[in-house]
């Protein structure tokens, strides 16, 4: 078994298996430790008015990518977490487009995770900046 395989294992199981990602239709793209990518397909369910994707559906992609990122980063399988603070910047509107969410873990210590995520409008065009903090147990 790789190193990357439990965090894989809880990503893809507790993380995008949870009812919001499940309802909002998340899904892993690639992990590695410290990095990971989430998809978000875009649904006319996601959306604010029009086609654009609301505020909080972009916060808690980034939410979940950054607590993926954290778990990634863990030097043990934890056996929960919770994140303790996030801040969001929205850059431009997600009008119509899936979304990736890149979260990179840029301070990992034994509790406590600092993570930067940046999501794009079909991985391309920056759409909004969060750094969130995770703490593990």
């Amino acid at each position: 078994m790789s190193a990357i395989e439990p965090a894989q294992a809880i990503i893809a199981g507790r993380l995008l298996g949870s009812p919001v990602a499940r309802a909002i239709g998340l899904g892993l793209e690639s992990v590695e430790t410290g990095l990971v990518r989430l998809r978000l397909p875009f649904a006319e369910t996601n959306v604010t008015t029009g086609s654009m994707v609301h505020g909080g559906v972009i916060a808690t992609l980034a939410d979940v990518a950054a607590v993926a990122a954290a778990v990634s980063s863990a030097r043990e399988p934890p056996e929960g977490g919770a994140t303790s603070s996030l801040t969001i910047s929205y850059l431009a509107p997600a009008n119509g487009c899936a979304l990736v969410a890149t979260a990179r873990t840029l301070r990992s210590g034994t509790r406590q995770h600092v993570v930067r995520v940046e999501i794009a409008c079909d991985a391309q065009r920056p759409i909004a900046e969060a750094l969130v903090t995770v703490v593990l147990a």
